[in-house]
C-alpha cells in the first residue's frame, strides 16, 4: 500500500487524515516540520500533506526541503485560506495542489488518490530494451524486436533530449503514454515535473482551466485562483493525451504557448511565461479532422514537427511471446501464484497468432486474467478466452439461442448482470467498465433518435461533435442501414458484447453497436462487415414522407 506522511500541528486533522486515508494509503503523521523532514529522510514516501503554518518551520520552507530530498513527491499544502499567497507561491514552485480547511473527506481522497498515482507514473521507470529477457520487473518494460519497434527506440533516443514538441500516434492500447513518461525519463528535464492530463475526459471549460489555471471569479463555482498544469509545470513536461479532443478555443491558447510559452489564465489579463515541454498523444486522424474543420491546421504543423508512430499489435506478432513472458512475471507476483509455471506450447501459439485488436493492452488484460482463474501450473488453451481458444464443443444450438434472447432484451438491461459479473471476478474497475458500457448505451439511443444526425445528437448530449465522433469510433458504431456482420456468434460471451444486429427490414439509418473493448472483453472474434448494396434511387423513408407531405400542402 503506498505510503502518505502528514505534517501538522493539529491533532484534530492528524486524526482525520489517519481514519479517512487509511483504505487507500499507509498514514504516518508528524506534529512539526522537525519531525516531519526525519521520518522522510529515514522512510520512503509516495506523497505528503503538509500544513502552510507550522510551529517551528515555515510550510514553504518545508517544502523547499522536502524538494531537495526527493524532487518526485508529490506535496499537497492545507491552508485555512484556499487563496493564501503562500500556497500559491508553492503551487509556481511545483507543489502538487492545495485543499482548504476545514478538510472536506471526499476532496482529500481524491485529491490524495490524484498524487499518490502522479508519484507512480513519474517514479516508475521505463526500460527501453530490445532484449527478450531482463529488465527491471517492477519497471514497465517496452519489449521488441521486430524492425518496428526498433525504429520506435531509435527515435526516442535521437529526440529525447531534444527540447522540441512531440507528436506519439497510434491505436488505443499500443503504448502512447508509455512512450510519453520514456521521452521525459531519458530527456534533460528528468528531474523536474512531469504531468498528464487526458484532454478527452474533461468537458472543453474545465480543459481550459486545468491547463492555463483561472481567476477568482472567472466563472461561476470560481471562489479562488486556480494555478493551471502550464504554470504548475514549468520546468518540466506536459503530456497532453487524447489532443484530438480539444475545444476550437482550447487549440488557439495551446498553439500560442508552443509558439511563445505565454498565456494568460481564464478570467484574467496578466500575461504569464512558461518553459514547458509538450508531448502530444491521439489514435485520432488528426489531417481529416483538419478538412472536417474540427481541428486547427497550424496546431497540428506544429505538433507534427516530430512524430513518433506506434505500430499495433498485429503489425509485430513475433514480439507476443516477450510481452507474455513479461506480463506472466508480473502477475504471477501481483496474484501470488509462486507454483505457476508458465503457458503450455498450444496457448502460446494460439496467442501469437490473433491479431489482438485491443493491442498491448488486451494482451496484458488477457494473460492477467489466466494468470487469476488457472487453478494448475500451466495455462492451456482451455483458459483463454473463447475468441482465442476456439469454439467448444455443443455451440451450435446454444448460438441461435442466444442471440434470440439478445434481441429480446431490452438495450442496457444489460448493467446490472455486468456489476455482477465484474464483482464476481473481482475486478479492480467496476467503475470505468460500468461507465464505458452506459456511455455507449446512451450514444446509442441518441443516434437512434435522430437518425444518425451527429450534430443533433451532439448537441442533445451535450458534447462537441469531434468527441462524438471520437466515441462512435471508439464503440464502433456503425451509421448505416442493412448492416449484417459476418462473425460467430458464441453464447459463453456475457450479453453485454453480443452484437446487435439491425434488422433490414427496418429500412432506417439506424446505428448497430459491436463492443471490442479490451477492457470489457479481451476477444470478440468480428472479421469483417458486410453492407448490402442499396440502389442510389431508392429513396428512404424519411424522404419520402417529406415529399408526400409538400404535395399534400401543394393540393
Amino acid at each position: 500500500m503506498p505510503n502518505l506522511l502528514v505534517i501538522d500541528d493539529d491533532r484534530t486533522i492528524l486524526a482525520l487524515t489517519e481514519k479517512a486515508l487509511a483504505p487507500i494509503a499507509d498514514v504516518s503523521v508528524a506534529a512539526n516540520a522537525a519531525d516531519g523532514l526525519g521520518q522522510l529522510r529515514q522512510g520512503d514516501f509516495d506523497a505528503v500533506l503538509l500544513d502552510i503554518q507550522l510551529p517551528d518551520q515555515n510550510g514553504l520552507a518545508v517544502y523547499c526541503e522536502i524538494r531537495e530530498h526527493d524532487r518526485r513527491i508529490p506535496v499537497i499544502f492545507m491552508t485555512v485560506e484556499a487563496a493564501s499567497k503562500t500556497a500559491i507561491e508553492a503551487m509556481q514552485l511545483g507543489a502538487f495542489d492545495y485543499i482548504a480547511k476545514p478538510l472536506n473527506v471526499e476532496s482529500l481522497r481524491d485529491l490524495v488518490e490524484k498524487a499518490i498515482e502522479q508519484r507512480q507514473i513519474s517514479s516508475v521507470p521505463v526500460a527501453i530494451s530490445a532484449d527478450d529477457e531482463g529488465g527491471d520487473q517492477s519497471a514497465e518494460l517496452f519489449i521488441g524486436r521486430s524492425p518496428v519497434m526498433l525504429d520506435v527506440f531509435k527515435a526516442v533516443g535521437k529526440v529525447a533530449k531534444q527540447d522540441v514538441p512531440i507528436l506519439v500516434r497510434g491505436e488505443s492500447g499500443t503504448g502512447k503514454e508509455l512512450v510519453a513518461r520514456a521521452l521525459f525519463q531519458y530527456s534533460h528535464r528528468s528531474e523536474e515535473t512531469f504531468l498528464a492530463v487526458n484532454c478527452a475526459a474533461l468537458p472543453d471549460n474545465l480543459l481550459e482551466s486545468e491547463l492555463f489555471g483561472h481567476e477568482k471569479g472567472a466563472f461561476t463555482g470560481a471562489e479562488s485562483r486556480r494555478i493551471g498544469k502550464f504554470e504548475q509545470c514549468n520546468g518540466g513536461t506536459l503530456f497532453l493525451d487524447e489532443i484530438g479532443d480539444m475545444a476550437p478555443s482550447v487549440q488557439a491558447k495551446v498553439l500560442r504557448v508552443l509558439q511563445e510559452q505565454r498565456f494568460e489564465r481564464v478570467g484574467g489579463n496578466k500575461e504569464l511565461t512558461t518553459n514547458v515541454r509538450i508531448i502530444a498523444a491521439t489514435n485520432r486522424p488528426l489531417e481529416q479532422m483538419v478538412e472536417d474543420g474540427d481541428y486547427r491546421e497550424d496546431l497540428l504543423y506544429r505538433l507534427n514537427g516530430v512524430t513518433i508512430e506506434l505500430p499495433p499489435l498485429r503489425d509485430r506478432l513475433s514480439d507476443v511471446p516477450a510481452l507474455i513472458r513479461f506480463f506472466l512475471a508480473q502477475a504471477k507476483i501481483e496474484f501470488n501464484k509462486p507454483d505457476l509455471e508458465g503457458l503450455s506450447p498450444e496457448a502460446v501459439d494460439l496467442l501469437t497468432v490473433y491479431d489482438w485488436p485491443g493491442n498491448v493492452r488486451q494482451l496484458r488484460a488477457v494473460i492477467r486474467r489466466c494468470v487469476l482463474d488457472t487453478v494448475m501450473p500451466v495455462i492451456t488453451p482451455d483458459t483463454l478466452p473463447d475468441a482465442i481458444a476456439g469454439a467448444r464443443p455443443g455451440d451450435t444450438k446454444s448460438e441461435a439461442n442466444s442471440g434470440d434472447k439478445l434481441e429480446s432484451e431490452a438495450p442496457g438491461s444489460q448493467l446490472p448482470q455486468l456489476v455482477q459479473r465484474l464483482l464476481k471476478e473481482k475486478s479492480t474497475n467496476v467503475y470505468g467498465e460500468s461507465m464505458e458500457y452506459m456511455e455507449r448505451f446512451v450514444i446509442l439511443q441518441v443516434l437512434q433518435s435522430t437518425d444518425g444526425n451527429q450534430s443533433q445528437a451532439a448537441e442533445i448530449l451535450g458534447i462537441t461533435r469531434g468527441k462524438l465522433r471520437d466515441r462512435i469510433n471508439s464503440y464502433n458504431i456503425v451509421l448505416k442501414s442493412d448492416v449484417a456482420v459476418e462473425s460467430r456468434i458464441d453464447n459463453h460471451w456475457p450479453p453485454i458484447i453480443r452484437r446487435r444486429v439491425v434488422d433490414a427490414r427496418h429500412k432506417v439509418c439506424r446505428p448497430a453497436i459491436s463492443t471490442n473493448s479490451p477492457r470489457l472483453l479481451p476477444a470478440i472474434g468480428i472479421r469483417s462487415i458486410h453492407l448490402p448494396h442499396q440502389p442510389s434511387n431508392e429513396r428512404r423513408p424519411t424522404e419520402t414522407l417529406r415529399r408526400c407531405s409538400s404535395a399534400s400542402r401543394r393540393r
